[in-house]
């Protein structure tokens, strides 16, 4: 039983622009960290890059065995448009959000989790990483 925090961000410079995601997967039983992962996408919208994280975030988690996990992301949107808070409008986004349910399908649990961006720091640093390596392609 693998129960996963994933710690997600995307980042655009400018919007739309050079774009990448950030995850960070630690086991919840030991904090041990299980993967950083840094996605260059293009040229892309901050949405567009938060949402690529959470994916990537659980294709990876559904690799690893998760059975349980728990996301955590700074960008609000995202969390409350996950948990059916907010209409998802854009259909580029709802294609995400069909992905992400369909992922998430495959734990016996999973929460999404709201923190401040300064609680974000390594998965946001992974972003901007893949975001300057969008630019140097």
């Amino acid at each position: 039983m693998l129960h996963i925090k994933a710690f997600i961000d995307g980042a655009a410079k400018g919007n739309p622009g050079p774009a990448g995601a950030g995850v960070l997967l630690i086991d919840m039983k030991d904090n041990a960290e299980l993967l950083r992962l840094s996605v260059p996408l293009g040229k892309r919208t901050n949405n567009f890059a938060e949402y690529s994280a959470l994916i990537a975030a659980l294709e990876k988690a559904v690799e690893l065995g998760g059975t349980k996990i728990e996301i955590y992301s700074d960008s609000q949107l995202l969390v409350k448009q996950m948990r059916g808070e907010y209409k998802v409008k854009n259909p580029a986004i709802a294609k995400f959000v069909v992905r992400a349910y369909e992922l998430l399908a495959k734990f016996d649990s999973y929460n999404f989790i709201h923190i401040p961006r300064e609680h974000n720091k390594i998965a946001d640093h992974l972003a901007s990483l893949a975001a300057v390596a969008t630019l140097e392609q």
